[in-house]
């Protein structure tokens, strides 16, 4: 069991304790595990979200050929999340996306990730909400292509 616990909290980041409350529930079965942990991180993103996001970053992304750009700015709750590694880590993935999206009309938070389209960008936000305990949010971006 501990070593289905540490492989669990390897590939979602959630913490240990509930990770082993996800495994117990699945009758270790880590598929289930996984999906146990997608929703309870979906449920405690919406509890988090009317809080205050007054601290968080701006990001960029050039994509190589010099003819796409994005600025972004992501918000969260304290200075000390956004300095943290995933949280910057999210943001550089939404500038990717943002980049990589042409004149789609979908709505940011509504399109498939580029990494893993089983998943959506709310998706990948809620669960880096449900990592760093905190509410964020994409506050605005633009992209600009020549």
């Amino acid at each position: 069991m501990i070593d289905q616990i540490k492989k669990l909290r390897a590939e979602t980041s959630v913490s240990i304790i509930e990770c082993e409350k996800a495994l117990k529930e699945a009758n270790g079965d880590m598929t289930q595990a996984k999906e146990i942990l997608r929703k309870w991180g979906q449920n405690f993103a919406e509890q988090k979200k009317d809080r205050v996001t007054a601290q968080g970053i701006i990001d960029s992304y050039i994509h190589p050929n010099k003819k796409v750009g994005v600025l972004l700015e992501l918000n969260c709750e304290t200075d000390f999340v956004a300095k943290g590694q995933y949280f910057q880590n999210l943001a550089h993935e939404l500038c990717l996306q943002i980049a990589g999206m042409g004149d789609i009309e979908t709505p940011l938070l509504s399109q498939p990730w580029i990494k893993d389209p089983s998943k959506t960008i709310k998706d990948l936000v809620q669960e880096q909400i449900s990592k760093t305990g905190e509410n964020i949010i994409v506050k605005r971006f633009i992209r600009y292509q020549l």
